[in-house]
């Protein structure tokens, strides 16, 4: 048992110096940490910047287009031309050649060899359109309100990436404060069985107070190893959430302040300019209106401008009449316009009109109902926190006096008034009285922030 003892005693020894070597992660660089290494957050700031990217001029469709094309070609032929029922004639006269028998002399075969043949042509076409029925008008538009859809989507990402940081971290916190409680009293049962066993020695006990205080060891023993085993895996989902090495080490911060009560009743005043479930409605709406012009444009007509430069170069082989190479070099430049007005497209347009208005409507009646739920949410979320803080308050006075309590017990003890039962019964009502304080301190400040991010204040807060 004493070898048990003292292994137990460097144990905790060992404990002490490697927690007073950890690195303390404050809840500003968890916060700092999440924002650079967050996969979510980077996806989210991917969406952002291809957003960005679409809403820019070069995807506007104001910009003319330019289109150069240019090719070459070879031939070369090797060719045979027979002139069947064709004649040698004179070329003073005309007439046709006879030869010694009086018969009409054939036209002989013509052949060309190695005829070859190049030809290059380039040209430079421009197209602008001047007017497309304000379709490109309200495209561009829509693709800003865009990018401010993206740039709130990737608000209400890094907002629940946030409340899913500190959700882990405070019970990272808790766990903490939950181990020093459980070894401070796993300290006390090992000096109970100190105590005992000089008791025993001089005849003031029996070896059962030594057996209890040892049963109370190993207990507490036991329950420091759990909690111990939790914080280790509740330390590596906070590294998943920081995207950082699983087995990275580090101390938290355990202090907690509360947003003051006034500046929480301004926020809640000002939710519904803030939060962000009601800007993403905003913001949806204004797309489906300019969706509803978009395809209004379709009635309208479209006017395009072009213009082109061409050159051309064909040098051509001799043939049987044009024995000779031709060369053909030409240069032309147009202008022109072109106006389409689609009369009558089989009621497309149409149609398409009527279905953004309908999902206009739509979105209108959906951004009443995340109003009403957002309101409902606050009211509920509000009612939660001063719940949670009110039995933060409670337990702390618990603590206080169940801390008064084990003094006493302690002292009576030691005096031999109580029993070893009832003594560690007020040391488990101690332990008890001082997890329930930290459970209920961070779900208090939990509660806050999930306020808070309903009120859509939870960037614009220090942690």
């Amino acid at each position: 048992m004493k070898k048990l003892y003292l292994v137990s005693l460097f144990s905790l020894f060992l404990l002490g110096r490697l927690s007073a070597q950890e690195k303390t992660l404050s809840k500003q660089d968890a916060v700092n940490l999440a924002l650079e290494n967050n996969f979510g957050i980077k996806v989210a700031k991917n969406q952002v910047e291809i957003a960005e990217n679409n809403q820019g001029i070069l995807n506007s469709g104001y910009l003319p287009t330019l289109t150069g094309n240019a090719s070459a070609n070879y031939q070369r032929d090797d060719s045979t031309f027979e002139f069947p029922g064709q004649f040698l004639r004179d070329s003073e006269t005309g007439e046709t050649q006879l030869d010694a028998s009086g018969n009409p002399v054939p036209r002989p075969d013509a052949e060309l060899y190695k005829a070859e043949a190049q030809r290059y042509n380039a040209n430079l076409t421009a197209n602008y359109t001047l007017f497309d029925g304000l379709g490109r008008l309200y495209n561009y538009k829509r693709l800003k309100e865009q990018y401010q859809l993206s740039e709130l989507q990737a608000r209400e990402t890094i907002e629940n990436t946030m409340l899913q940081l500190f959700s882990v971290y405070f019970e990272v916190a808790r766990l903490y404060e939950n181990a020093h409680v459980l070894r401070q009293a796993l300290e006390i049962s090992k000096q109970r069985i100190t105590r005992a066993e000089y008791a025993f020695d001089y005849g003031q006990n029996t070896k059962l107070d030594i057996l209890n205080a040892q049963v109370d060891v190993t207990n507490d023993s036991i329950n420091l190893l759990n909690v111990k085993q939790q914080l280790a895996n509740t330390k590596r989902d906070l590294n998943v959430v920081l995207s950082q090495n699983l087995n990275e080490d580090y101390a938290v911060d355990t202090l907690i302040r509360f947003t003051p009560k006034l500046r929480l009743e301004e926020f809640v005043s000002q939710a519904k300019m803030n939060n962000v479930a009601l800007l993403l409605t905003e913001r949806n709406l204004k797309i489906n209106e300019y969706d509803i012009k978009v395809n209004q444009s379709g009635y309208l007509p479209s006017l395009d401008l072009n213009g082109s430069y061409g050159w051309n170069l064909n040098n051509n082989a001799p043939s049987a009449f044009f024995p000779g190479v031709t060369v053909n070099n030409r240069r032309n430049f147009t202008l022109g316009a072109r106006l389409t007005w689609n009369l009558f497209d089989g009621g497309g347009t149409t149609v398409r009109v009527k279905n953004s208005k309908i999902a206009y409507e739509n979105q209108e009646l959906l951004k009443k109902q995340i109003e009403l739920e957002v309101n409902r949410d606050i009211q509920n979320a509000l009612a939660i926190y001063e719940n949670r803080l009110n039995i933060f308050k409670i337990q702390e006075q618990n603590v206080l006096t169940n801390q008064n309590n084990f003094e006493r017990s302690k002292e009576q003890f030691q005096l031999g008034r109580i029993t070893s039962i009832e003594f560690r019964q007020a040391q488990i009502n101690l332990l008890n009285a001082q997890t329930n304080k930290n459970l209920a301190k961070y779900d208090a400040k939990l509660a806050e922030l999930q306020l808070l991010q309903l009120t859509g204040q939870l960037l614009n807060i220090e942690f």
